[in-house]
């Protein structure tokens, strides 16, 4: 491993968040290397979607560090949107604009940040739209589409800012189940790519054949961190053994 390659290119310090009297993160530490694929599981209120959105700044973390790609999270706008613009962010619902054709959200972004002419930001659409394996929906709007072609458009589209670091935020979670292996297919094939990414899932499979790490959460906390080899076979937590004897019984 080349030595830049061995530099984390997140971290997190004693990072904490509150909503309330509701402790969301309770002081995390947690270190992603370039090109690593971090799973996160945990029960419902766990803090694993607090923790992601507070990597790129869409919650204001209260306490700690987080350093995305050598830039210090703070309240200075400039940095915030320098951090943005290297991390792509799908999340469980598409959030695709309706009145849009599927590329024009695609084109979207890059015309208006990146300054894309309308041709070049085209191309750009029809690239991704064809590594997500639909390029032939480009002229339908997404309520023509089924959940899973909606979540692989939202995967495109985040894509199209081409990111080093790549967010989900349980992206199955509000698929049928039939549509869930097409969305975790891609995933899968950009984490062979060698995308840096960090996800938030249930599914277990996907952990045990794609991930470097898998980290569990549990109020807040995390609790329990190994590889998936390690981590399915001898977790060491009551709370990781509990957890993971009630979802992998379903």
């Amino acid at each position: 491993m080349a030595a830049s390659d061995a530099d984390p290119v997140i971290v997190l310090e004693r990072v904490t968040k509150s909503f309330g009297a509701f402790r969301a993160l309770a002081g995390v530490d947690l270190l992603v290397r370039r090109g690593q694929k971090i799973v996160v599981c945990g029960p419902s209120g766990s803090g694993k979607s607090t923790l992601i959105r507070c990597i790129n700044r869409l919650e204001e973390h209260d306490g700690g560090r987080i350093v995305v790609g050598g830039i210090e999270l703070t309240a200075d706008v400039k940095d915030i949107d320098a951090v943005r613009s290297e991390v792509g962010m799908v999340f469980q619902q598409f959030n695709l604009f309706p009145h849009l054709t599927v590329i024009e959200n695609l084109m979207l972004a890059p015309r208006l940040v990146r300054r894309l002419s309308k041709a070049e930001a085209r191309e750009l659409a029809m690239h991704y739209l064809e590594r997500v394996h639909i390029p032939e929906q480009a002229g339908k709007y997404p309520i023509q589409l089924s959940g899973g072609q909606q979540q692989r458009v939202a995967i495109a589209r985040s894509l199209c800012m081409k990111p080093k670091i790549m967010l989900f935020d349980e992206p199955t979670s509000a698929l049928d189940p039939e549509m869930i292996k097409e969305v975790l297919d891609v995933m899968g094939e950009l984490a062979v790519e060698g995308m840096t990414m960090i996800v938030v899932t249930h599914e277990m499979g996907f952990a045990r054949q794609v991930a470097d790490l898998v980290v569990f959460m549990d109020k807040g906390e995390i609790v329990e961190m190994a590889p998936p080899s390690v981590f399915f076979a001898n977790p060491t937590n009551e709370r990781t053994k509990l957890f993971l004897s009630q979802i992998l019984t379903h």
